[in-house]
């Protein structure tokens, strides 16, 4: 029988937790905070990270628990990407860093090392992906974006999201 990825992925919890805890704690004004003119307010940034999450599990890969998440239309409705007029405060924020999360659990216990070979193709791109690049993208997205938050709390003088602890 093969293994599930959830030991290739282990930190990724860990990583999730600190970040909802981070964002938990923002004010609506942080979240406003915009790192410079031609990016977003953190908000939509934190919001098109956990978004993301599910338009490329859920959306593309087949993994169940979209519809459990504020985002039902992941491909066309995010935050920052689609929506720069819909704000989201800190508590909206970390329960949909963690409903999207209980998405990524799914994807940890239910795939398996062999299933990342799968070749997968959407209707909508032409292109072809294995299971594998798309679960590291989402991995990388997520510490893409946690660095970039990271970056802006920094300047404010303010908690950052700790994924060393």
């Amino acid at each position: 029988m093969s293994e599930p990825i959830r030991a290739a992925y282990s930190n990724w919890p860990q990583y999730n937790a600190a970040f909802h805890d981070v964002v938990e704690q923002l004010t609506d004004e942080q979240l406003g905070t915009q790192p410079s003119s031609d990016r977003w307010p953190l908000w939509a940034t934190i919001g098109h990270a956990a978004c993301q999450r599910v338009f490329w599990l859920c959306v593309f890969l087949g993994a169940p628990g979209e519809a459990d998440t504020p985002f039902p239309n992941s491909g066309f409705n995010c935050p920052g990407d689609d929506d720069l007029d819909t704000v989201w405060s800190g508590t909206q924020l970390a329960e949909a860093l963690d409903s999207t999360f209980r998405v990524i659990d799914w994807c940890l216990d239910n795939w398996t090392v062999e299933s990342l070979a799968d070749v997968i193709t959407h209707k909508e791109d032409p292109r072809s992906y294995t299971r594998g690049s798309l679960v590291q993208r989402v991995f990388a997205h997520d510490l893409t974006h946690i660095a970039e938050l990271n970056e802006t709390l920094s300047r404010l003088g303010l908690a950052q999201v700790d994924i060393w602890d």
